[in-house]
C-alpha cells in the first residue's frame, strides 16, 4: 500500500497544470523571533551557514530564518543534468526563481552520480547549447558548479538531496539507499565526498540524506526505524551518514526524512502485515512522511545536534487517494489525523525544525486536492514551517510544475497559491544570503538577510494590528455564506486576515470579505477573523459570529442508511454484518460507514470493505462502491472483545 509516486518525481509525461482561481493569502511574514534572539544584528555574519535552535533554523547571529523554495529535478535521472535545459536557459530559469521569491532549491541527485564525480568520471550531458551557450563544453559536474555560482549571484541557497541510489528516472521507486553496486559504504563515501567538495561553499547549506525511504512489512526490502544496526534501519543509517558528513563540515544542515510505516503500540517490526489496507499492526503514511519513530528513537548527532532538521513529505489525493481523503476533511482534521501524529508534533513540541521537502500538485481537477493543498499551505504559513515545493519541472507527471511546458512561463494560479509560503519582509522577498539580495544586486523586489536584520533594513515591527470588527453574515444558504468585517489598523500596514471557523484558520485573505463554501445544511458555524502585518505580527481574534445555514433539500439529494447486525458471538469475539443502502434518488459512487465501539471492542478483520481508521470508519471496496438509487450492499467483520450494537452513520458521494 502507498507505493504511489511512480511518476511523481521523474515521469517523462509532460503535465500541463490546469489553473484554478483560489483564495490567496497576502505576503508571508517573518518566522517568529525567539525571545533570546537579538532584535537586530550589529553586523551580518561573514558566512551564511545555518544552525538549529529548538524548532527554528537560525543564522550565526541567532536570527531566525525561513527556508522557502522549490525542487528542480534532473541530476538524479539518467540525463544527469537539470531537466529543461533541452530548451530553456539555465541562467534565465535561475534568475526567474530568485525574482519570484525562491530562496532555496532542493536538487535531487543520485549516489551513482556523486560517485562518478568523486572518481573523475563526469560526462558531458545532453544540453541545448544554442539555448545555453554558457554551458558549451562542460561536463555534468562543471554545469552543477556553474549553477552554484549563479545561485550565489542571485542570492539562492542549495539543498542537495540523494534521491536514489542509481542514476535512473525511476530510481526513487527503490525503497532504500543501497542497490546493486551501490553499497551502504559507498553511499556514506559519496556523502563524504560531497561534504569535502563544498565544505567552504556556503551556497550549499543543507544535505537531505535520502529521499523517501519506504516499503511495508511484506516487502523483501524495506526501510525501518528502530535502535538496531541492521542494514535496513534508516535511523541508524541516517545517524552514521550525518556523523561522517559533520566530521568534515560541522556547519551543514542535515535533513532526515521519515519512512512509510511504523509499528502500532505493542507491535514490532516482526509483526505480520497480511492486509496493508486493514493494516492492524502498522501506521501507514506517504513515503518519507512517517516520523512517528522519532518519539521512541530520536536521531542523535551528539555535539552536532544543532544541525538536525526533520523533513517529511506530503501529497494530495491526485497523487494517491489515501484513506483520509475518502471522508470529509479540512485543515483541522488533517492536522489531527495525519500531520500531527506523523510529524507536526516535532514542531509543536520544540523537538527540531521541520522542512517539508515535497508537497504540491495539480489544481482545478479535484476539489479535495485543492482543499488539501490550501490547507497544507496555510499550516506552513501559520507556523513558518520550512518547505521546498514539488516542483519547478512541468514534466512531473502526477503533479505538474510551477513552470509550464515551455520551461519559461510560470503557472500564475499555482504560484499565487505558493507565494504566501515564500519568505517576505516589508513586501520584499528575503534571501538566505547575508550580502546578496534575493534576485541579485540592484533588485528592487528582494533584500538580503543582512538587510533584513540590520538597523537599516526596515523597522523591527513588534506592534500587532488592532482587532478586526465582528464579521457580519449575508447571503446565507444551505452550503455557504458571505462574511464581511471592519478593517484593522496597524502602525505599518495590515497585509492579510485569517478567517477562523471554530477556532481553526480556514482561509487567509487580503481584503475584508470572505465567501465561506462547502458548509452543511442546517448547521451552526462560528466565524471570527484576525489581522496580520508584514512583520508577522498577528492581532487577537475578533468577536465570533455564529451563522446557521439554511435547510437543504431537492430531488437530487443523496442519502444512505447502514444497519449493523451481530450474526454470531463467542467468548472474546463475534461476527457482524453491516448492510448499506442508497436511500436517495440519484446514484452514488462511494460510501463510508462509521461507528464507535466501547472500550475493549475492536475490529480484527473485515471483508467487502476497507477499514480506514481503527475506531471505526469503513469505506467501500473497489467492487461495491457504486450504488444506484435504492440499491444496497454489505460488508462483514470479525471483532474481538464483547459484542456491541453501536450507532452507525453512513455517507454517500
Amino acid at each position: 500500500m502507498f507505493r504511489t509516486r511512480v511518476t511523481t518525481c521523474l515521469a517523462a509525461v509532460l503535465g500541463l497544470t490546469l489553473a484554478l482561481p483560489s483564495t490567496v493569502a497576502a505576503a508571508a511574514a517573518d518566522p517568529p523571533t525567539r525571545a533570546a534572539a537579538p532584535a537586530a544584528a550589529a553586523a551580518a555574519p561573514a558566512t551564511d551557514w545555518l544552525h538549529v535552535n529548538g524548532n527554528q533554523i537560525v543564522d550565526a547571529a541567532g536570527n531566525p530564518v525561513w527556508l522557502t523554495g522549490v525542487n528542480w529535478f534532473g541530476f538524479n535521472a539518467s540525463e544527469r543534468v537539470f531537466h529543461g535545459l533541452w530548451s530553456a536557459n539555465i541562467t534565465d530559469i535561475t534568475k526567474s526563481m530568485s525574482q519570484r521569491g525562491i530562496n532555496i532549491v532542493r536538487v535531487p541527485i543520485s549516489t551513482q552520480l556523486l560517485l562518478e564525480w568523486k572518481n573523475g568520471q563526469a560526462a558531458a550531458p545532453n544540453v541545448n547549447t544554442y539555448a545555453n551557450p554558457e554551458l558549451a563544453g562542460m561536463n555534468s559536474l562543471e554545469i552543477f558548479e556553474f549553477w552554484l555560482a549563479l545561485c550565489e549571484t542571485y542570492g539562492i541557497k542549495v539543498l542537495l538531496d540523494v534521491h536514489s541510489a542509481e542514476a535512473d528516472n525511476s530510481g526513487h521507486i527503490h525503497p532504500v539507499w543501497y542497490k546493486g553496486a551501490i553499497t551502504p559504504e559507498l553511499y556514506y563515501q559519496a556523502w563524504e565526498w560531497a561534504a569535502t567538495r563544498w565544505k567552504t561553499n556556503d551556497t550549499v547549506v543543507a544535505f537531505d540524506l535520502k529521499n523517501e525511504p519506504h516499503g511495508t512489512a511484506n516487502d523483501p526490502i524495506r526501510a525501518k526505524w528502530d535502535n538496531s544496526t541492521d542494514i535496513d534501519n534508516w535511523k541508524n543509517t541516517a545517524e552514521t551518514a550525518a556523523r561522517r558528513i559533520l566530521a568534515i563540515n560541522p556547519e551543514v544542515l542535515i535533513l532526515v526524512e521519515g519512512q512509510e510505516i511504523y509499528p502500532r503500540e505493542g507491535k514490532t517490526w516482526s509483526s505480520p502485515n497480511t492486509n496493508p489496507d486493514l493494516s492492524p499492526n502498522y501506521y501507514n503514511n506517504w513515503w518519507g512522511g512517517n516520523l512517528r519513530g522519532v518519539k521512541d528513537y530520536p536521531i542523535n548527532l551528539g555535539a552536532n545536534q544543532d544541525q538536525l532538521v526533520y523533513s517529511p513529505h506530503d501529497y494530495g489525493p491526485l497523487v494517491y487517494n489515501q484513506p483520509w481523503f475518502d471522508k470529509p476533511f479540512d485543515k483541522a482534521s488533517l492536522t489531527n489525523d495525519v500531520w500531527r501524529p506523523n510529524w507536526f508534533y516535532l514542531h509543536e513540541n520544540g523537538t527540531a525544525p521541520l522542512l517539508i521537502g515535497e508537497w504540491g500538485g495539480r489544481l482545478g481537477q479535484d476539489a479535495r486536492q485543492d482543499k488539501w493543498m490550501t490547507a497544507l499551505r496555510d499550516l506552513i504559513v501559520e507556523n513558518k514551517l520550512h518547505q521546498t515545493f514539488w516542483v519547478l519541472n512541468p514534466n512531473s507527471g502526477d503533479t505538474g510544475g510551477l513552470l509550464l511546458d515551455d520551461w519559461k512561463t510560470w503557472d500564475e494560479q499555482k504560484y499565487a497559491l505558493l507565494k504566501p509560503a515564500l519568505w517576505q519582509y516589508s513586501n520584499k522577498f528575503v534571501s538566505l544570503d547575508h550580502q546578496v539580495p534575493l534576485g541579485g544586486s540592484g533588485i528592487t523586489t528582494g533584500i538580503s538577510l543582512g538587510q533584513r536584520y540590520s538597523t537599516g533594513g526596515g523597522e523591527n515591527d513588534a506592534t500587532a494590528p488592532s482587532v478586526p470588527g465582528q464579521p457580519a453574515a449575508t447571503n446565507v444558504t444551505a452550503t455557504g455564506a458571505t462574511l464581511t468585517w471592519a478593517a484593522s489598523t496597524d502602525n505599518v500596514g495590515v497585509t492579510a486576515y485569517d478567517v477562523l471557523r471554530g477556532g481553526s484558520v480556514v482561509a487567509t485573505v487580503s481584503g475584508t470579505t470572505y465567501n465561506a463554501t462547502g458548509l452543511t445544511a442546517s448547521t451552526a458555524y462560528t466565524f471570527s477573523v484576525r489581522a496580520r502585518d508584514a512583520a508577522g505580527n498577528v492581532s487577537a481574534a475578533s468577536t465570533g459570529r455564529t451563522v446557521t445555514t439554511t435547510a437543504g433539500g431537492g430531488s437530487s439529494d443523496q442519502g444512505c442508511t447502514a444497519t449493523y447486525k451481530t450474526t454470531s458471538s463467542w467468548t472474546g469475539g463475534f461476527q457482524a454484518e453491516v448492510a448499506v443502502r442508497n436511500t436517495g434518488t440519484t446514484a452514488g459512487a462511494r460510501w463510508t460507514v462509521s461507528w464507535t465501539y466501547p472500550s475493549g471492542t475492536t475490529v480484527a478483520s473485515l471483508w467487502n470493505g476497507v477499514l480506514t481508521t481503527p475506531a471505526v470508519t469503513v469505506r467501500n471496496a473497489d467492487h461495491n462502491g457504486a450504488l444506484a438509487a435504492g440499491a444496497g450492499t454489505s460488508f462483514g467483520l470479525v471483532g474481538t472483545g464483547p459484542a456491541a450494537t453501536p450507532a452507525v452513520s453512513c455517507t454517500l458521494a
